[in-house]
């Protein structure tokens, strides 16, 4: 696989927060262009999509005549992107994340490894993956990986400078006593800060708005330090530029 060069500094990183099947009833292809047209006028590198973001139901191939119409979006508008799915890969069905470069060109997979809820046919990966793109190094994660401190070790120990995580984030309906939307949204966003803070990178949790009373609709960009910028149960685009000088900076101060 080609490797391409490291060179822009501080990029520009897109959350889509959508809302699913609301233009159509089986596929979000339609709202997914949308999206990636926007992010693009927002002058951004890279969009992340949530988790199971592209069909109601169908389990995907690789060459899959959405995933080609996405390919050839990401290539109009010279843009990143990374679209989750349940995709069959020699012969497993896996919960996958592809990531698609500025010419259209899928550079890459990651599949969930840490499952809970994908269902007895989904088998769960076993290897992280990091990816140079022209803004960075990144790494991808999926939903419930986010609570597994290790795993972003990992990809910290692999050189990562930002971590994506599409998700489809529920709460467990026994795990609050009141106001449980709220609650978990504040556990959310802990866990994102948390795994920022302990590896000394950027994240970008991204979530979608659906029809479940047990949806949390947070998406977040942070930083080491603070959440640059957040959307809570509503649709929108948020975006961040963010300084990739600042990892060696912390690092340095942190430890020493």
């Amino acid at each position: 696989m080609k490797i391409e060069k490291t060179s822009k500094k501080k990029p520009i990183i897109a959350v889509a927060q959508i809302k699913y099947f609301d233009i159509s009833y089986s596929n979000n292809l339609a709202k997914l262009k949308k999206f990636i047209k926007k992010a693009k006028k927002r002058n951004a590198d890279i969009i992340c999509f949530p988790e199971s973001c592209i069909h109601r139901s169908k389990v995907l191939k690789k060459d899959d005549k959405f995933i080609k119409e996405l390919k050839e979006e990401c290539k109009k508008n010279s843009i990143w992107c990374i679209i989750t799915e349940d995709l069959k890969l020699k012969d497993k069905s896996h919960n996958t994340s592809i990531l698609i470069d500025r010419q259209g060109e899928i550079k890459g997979y990651y599949k969930k490894i840490n499952l809970y809820g994908d269902g007895e046919k989904i088998t769960p990966g076993t290897r992280i993956n990091t990816f140079k793109t022209d803004f960075g190094k990144i790494g991808i994660v999926i939903c419930w990986d986010l609570a597994f401190p290790k795993l972003f070790q990992r990809l910290k120990r692999a050189g990562t400078q930002i971590v994506f995580c599409p998700s489809l984030w529920q709460y467990e309906p026994t795990a609050h006593d009141k106001n449980p939307k709220k609650r978990e949204t504040k556990i959310l966003r802990s866990l994102i800060l948390s795994r920022a803070f302990e590896n000394i990178f950027f994240v970008a949790f991204c979530n979608p708005v659906i029809k479940s009373k047990y949806q949390v609709s947070y998406s977040a960009i942070a930083s080491p330090h603070k959440i640059l910028n957040e959307i809570i149960n509503k649709e929108g685009l948020i975006t961040a530029k963010i300084d990739l000088s600042k990892i060696k900076k912390y690092e340095k101060i942190y430890r020493n």
